[in-house]
């Protein structure tokens, strides 16, 4: 703990010329002594102070999640310290491994919590209600970091204004059960708030959106639940966020492309190739989808809801004049910072330090894609599949052939502009259906992979009858209040159709039962029996088997959806745990269904072990 230093950022005026920096920009060589938050306008600038903050952590956060997950691989430009993340040998000397950038937003945190007055107002609006709100919330996310990233870290939620005060306090150290239960009961009292837009801050065509900066309360509540199985509370704040804070528009999570197999590339333009389609492929498949979004527009944060799923990002400045840069673009072979490059194709660079592991590329490549047949009619709709991959790669990388050497690179494009998600909507879903498979409704989180949260849903004949009634009591999606919500044909796309074509029964308006190949008790069952192969277990057909398809069926959409995001590692250790505290097969399952994804990686610790999870505190 002596070897963190917090320092309390003061906001800066605003500049007149505004830029990413601007808007985030503290001076933080400076410490505050006198809180100064007693006008209407303050709590923005604050707020965008502790934001700031985060810009700071961005890098850490991708890194860590990533190289420890089994999306990645190293190569021989790789940096030290990323690969000593990845071989799990990382020191508390690693570059990568700082609790110290968590803290400081933390401490900024509970600086803003204990000085902001929250009784200003206008009318009977209070003004800083949201602001104080989304603090909090931000508060209570990079505690729950700093627990996946540690295991235990030391607690406290008074600002600090000396180091010596580190040195002098007794602050507790608590693992995620006891964070959780320290900040979300205070947290509860908020469910339901939205996040504050900012208003007009920034400038017509800058690189930051306001309304997308801040953590949702009860997506963070959502998650601190989930991660301490207590996967009621977490299902009711994802259903909450969906019905109650979401505006219409993010509600829905339709758009998906062709397998990247299939499209060929002309510039930055993907056109319909012919070489690798099935025999029966319908002519009009493509058209069929062209009014949904392609990935690059999904994963570009936009004041428009309907051409992006971010919900919450973190920008980074554009240039290392305007602020704090990201290390991310050149660590996956980008270098966006080139002042060099005559184009787009140039800044593509041959030092990649981290490449898609083949296990990831392996899982893209062999999966079903389902398509529309030429048996098809005007009054009957037949889908077929055929081993096309999952679209969803070809948005997230970029291949280039060698000629002369007879070969093809494929770096990752993710990180082709300076920004990290945290949420997307498609987030929300994947978390909601994670905890309704722990609460036995493994059909509902089927149906979320295969036709998503829809009013069809009511009729859908794979559901049972005691998860139609939680849908509509429990958990009201389906309820006369909120049914309309998702009524809308845009609700008919299930996750997993982002890259797989029509998986989904919907069809129009109308719900139509078995119209897709991929179903519930055969997909399931192909799951069940890879993982008896892999796992050299007797898989039964108890209703604790098909949970742990189905997790392992999420597993996978995890993987296929959000690649090179930065949550890879601690999804896998959530649902690790989720094995080890209820599994069909044996104690310590989930150790050992985790240390064998990871084993490519030849990591220097034992990883059915919990404990070699965390990285040394530092």
């Amino acid at each position: 703990m002596k070897k963190i230093m917090i320092i309390i950022c003061a906001i800066c005026a605003v500049f007149s010329t505004w830029s990413c920096s601007d808007m985030l920009e503290t001076d933080s060589s400076r410490q505050v002594f006198d809180p100064e938050l007693s006008e209407k306008t303050d709590s923005v600038f604050y707020a965008l102070g502790i934001l700031q903050g985060m810009q700071q952590l961005a890098d850490q956060y991708v890194f860590q999640g990533e190289m420890r997950g089994d999306l990645t691989r190293t190569t021989t430009y790789t940096d030290n310290n990323l690969r000593q993340l990845a071989d799990f040998s990382a020191t508390t000397a690693n570059k990568y491994d700082s609790a110290y950038v968590y803290y400081r937003v933390i401490n900024n945190c509970n600086y803003y919590i204990t000085h902001r007055d929250t009784t200003l107002h206008t009318g009977a609006d209070y003004v800083v209600m949201k602001e104080y709100v989304a603090v909090k919330a931000i508060r209570a996310w990079a505690y729950m970091q700093l627990a996946r990233i540690y295991g235990k870290v030391p607690f406290y939620t008074e600002p600090l204004t000396q180091i010596s005060q580190i040195d002098e306090g007794s602050y507790p150290e608590l693992d995620m059960a006891g964070i959780v239960s320290k900040l979300a009961p205070d947290l509860e009292q908020y469910t339901g708030y939205e996040t504050p837009t900012l208003g007009n801050v920034s400038p017509q065509n800058s690189a930051i959106y306001p309304s997308r900066l801040f953590i949702p309360v009860d997506l963070v509540l959502g998650d601190m639940y989930l991660e301490v199985k207590d996967y009621h509370r977490a299902a009711v704040h994802y259903v909450t966020y969906l019905t109650e804070v979401a505006p219409e528009s993010r509600r829905h999570i339709a758009f998906t492309q062709l397998p990247y197999h299939v499209l060929q590339r002309s510039g930055n333009t993907y056109y319909l190739g012919t070489s690798d389609l099935p025999s029966d492929w319908h002519d009009s498949n493509f058209d069929q989808r062209s009014n949904t979004n392609s990935w690059e527009s999904i994963l570009s944060p936009s004041d428009d809801d309907q051409n992006s799923d971010i919900i919450c990002y973190i920008p980074l400045a554009q240039n290392s004049q305007q602020g704090h840069t990201s290390e991310l673009p050149k660590a996956f072979g980008y270098d966006y910072y080139s002042t060099s490059a005559s184009s787009t194709d140039d800044r593509y660079i041959d030092e990649i330090q981290i490449l898609p592991s083949e296990s990831y590329v392996n899982m893209s490549s062999s999966q079903d894609y389902y398509y529309y047949s030429t048996a098809s009619t005007f009054t009957q709709a037949v889908i077929n599949s055929a081993k096309l991959g999952d679209a969803r790669i070809s948005g997230i990388t970029y291949e280039r052939r060698d000629v002369e050497a007879d070969s093809t690179k494929l770096w990752v494009s993710m990180y082709t502009q300076p920004r990290v998600i945290l949420y997307r909507t498609t987030t929300v879903m994947m978390h909601l259906a994670e905890a309704f498979n722990r609460l036995g409704m493994y059909d509902a989180a089927f149906a979320i992979l295969k036709d998503g949260l829809t009013a069809g849903l009511a009729v859908a004949p794979y559901l049972s009858e005691s998860t139609l009634e939680a849908l509509h009591t429990t958990y009201p999606i389906l309820s006369s209040a909120n049914i309309s919500k998702f009524a809308s044909v845009q609700n008919m796309f299930g996750v997993h159709t982002h890259g797989a074509g029509y998986a989904n029964d919907a069809n129009g308006n109308n719900y139509m039962p078995g119209l897709s190949q991929y179903q519930l008790t055969p997909v399931v069952s192909q799951k069940m029996a890879e993982i008896a192969t892999t796992y050299k277990v007797a898989v039964g057909t108890t209703k604790q088997d098909s949970i742990n398809a189905v997790e392992d069926l999420l597993c996978d959409e995890y993987a296929l959806e959000f690649a090179f995001e930065g949550s890879r590692f601690y999804d896998l250790c959530r649902l690790a745990r989720h094995k080890n505290a209820s599994s069909p097969y044996g104690a310590n399952f989930g150790g050992q269904w985790l240390a064998r994804k990871l084993a490519y990686k030849n990591p220097v610790k034992d990883l059915t072990n919990e404990n070699n999870w965390y990285l040394p505190f530092k």
